[in-house]
């Protein structure tokens, strides 16, 4: 299975986008979509799982969860937008984090990329930084893998440009 993961959108989409996501099984959005038509044009492509960031109007609450926990080819899989990171998880997951971690956890908001193994938990933390033009972060960025019968691989960073050139 082929995932595209994106966060951080703010309501930007744009043709890189779209080619990396014609090439995925599935893409991910871990939240901060912005308008709807950007997960519209996602779903039009690929199957599309997402959740609502902080900046989501009721429109993309309703329509995508705060967590979206699932199993995909046998790995344990929890996204949320607000996530925090490995010994700094965020006060609203951090118990169930901690009773029954996923084998994946997805987050976005910060605007960083960052991949970190957490030891204590045995969970790959991903955070795909943002593809969108609207933040403080310099490089707009997702991330793409594999995942195959309960591992992940053939991890990689997606750089899509300087966020100011887009504007």
């Amino acid at each position: 299975m082929k995932i595209l993961l994106l966060s951080d959108t703010h309501s930007y989409i744009d043709d890189r986008i779209i080619n990396y996501a014609q090439q995925a099984d599935e893409i991910w959005h871990a939240g901060d979509i912005g308008d709807l038509k950007v997960t519209d044009a996602l779903k039009k492509i690929k199957p599309l799982r997402a959740v609502y960031g902080n900046i989501d109007d009721k429109e993309a609450r309703l329509e995508f969860p705060l967590n979206n926990r699932f199993m995909c080819e046998g790995m344990d899989v929890w996204i949320t937008h607000i996530g925090g990171y490995p010994d700094k998880y965020n006060i609203e997951i951090r118990d169930e984090i901690k009773r029954n971690p996923p084998q994946i956890f997805i987050c976005g908001h910060s605007h960083i990329l960052k991949v970190q193994f957490d030891k204590k938990l045995n969970c790959l933390h991903l955070n795909p930084g943002a593809c969108g033009t609207h933040g403080f972060h310099q490089i707009r960025t997702m991330l793409r893998f594999e995942i195959n019968e309960g591992k992940i691989s053939n991890l990689e960073v997606i750089e899509l440009g300087l966020r100011a050139a887009n504007r």
